[in-house]
């Protein structure tokens, strides 16, 4: 099986509020080995201002990407890298929402039938009730991450590979662990149809309230609550994938 592991570097948590990808990171897994010199890595341009707050984490600012490529202009390289393999996400509803929404502004093909396997899910059914982000898993299987000062896409992939071929068996193929592949539609809900939209639109209409302000000091500590949250549980529970209702 072939492998991508892959990480997203972005300007917030959601890319229905604008965010946009900022950094994407993969590296191939062939024969359950790393192939260091099979990487896709590219900075971006979001076109958006990057909030100060993520640039400490992760350490990209505005200057550090004014003069980098868009992803429509990597678009086709990054479904060419990815073709024919199972990505595997720490946390896959995050990355895929935003490279599927990314994919849908450039108007290239959709990727929701490319199996995926999150191995935050897999890391939380092996280590219930246990911290389970990248760091914490790390520390788990002994893989070195002293080099690790701020959370680069490329590095973070690389991190991931060690980590899950750890975790999963070493160099020894896990049946049990690769064959629970989803398509990535599994992890992000898909845009709704057009009569979707109208019937929520008309039942919003009916019961519209008016909005009540909100200082933008308490804004700003809410945003950075919610993002301290998601970093430091690995998975924030309003990005959770939505699951259909069983009839």
């Amino acid at each position: 099986m072939q492998l991508i592991m892959l990480d997203t570097k972005t300007t917030g948590l959601s890319p229905l509020s604008g965010d946009r990808i900022v950094e994407i990171g993969a590296v191939r897994v062939s024969q359950r080995r790393i192939d260091r010199k099979q990487v896709f890595h590219h900075y971006l341009n979001p076109d958006r201002h990057i909030p100060e707050e993520v640039v400490r984490i992760h350490g990209i600012s505005d200057k550090d990407v004014r003069d980098k490529p868009r992803f429509a202009d990597i678009g086709g390289e990054f479904l060419d890298f990815i073709k024919d393999a199972t990505l595997v996400i720490h946390n896959a509803a995050f990355d895929l929402g935003f490279l599927m929404h990314e994919l849908r502004l450039a108007g290239l093909p959709d990727i929701s039938d490319i199996p995926v396997i999150d191995s935050l899910q897999v890391a939380r059914k092996r280590h219930p009730q246990q911290r389970n982000n990248l760091d914490a898993l790390c520390d788990r299987y002994n893989v070195e991450r002293g080099h690790r000062t701020l959370h680069g896409a490329l590095l973070d992939a690389e991190l991931l590979a060690e980590m899950y071929l750890a975790m999963t068996g070493g160099n020894q193929f896990s049946l049990d662990v690769e064959t629970t592949v989803f398509p990535a539609s599994n992890f992000v809900q898909l845009p709704e149809t057009s009569s979707g939209r109208a019937e929520k639109a008309e039942t919003a209409a009916l019961t519209r309230r008016p909005a009540l302000p909100v200082a933008e000091d308490d804004m700003q500590a809410h945003r950075l609550m919610l993002e301290r949250i998601h970093r430091e549980s690995g998975q924030a529970i309003w990005l959770l994938p939505v699951e259909a209702p069983q009839n």
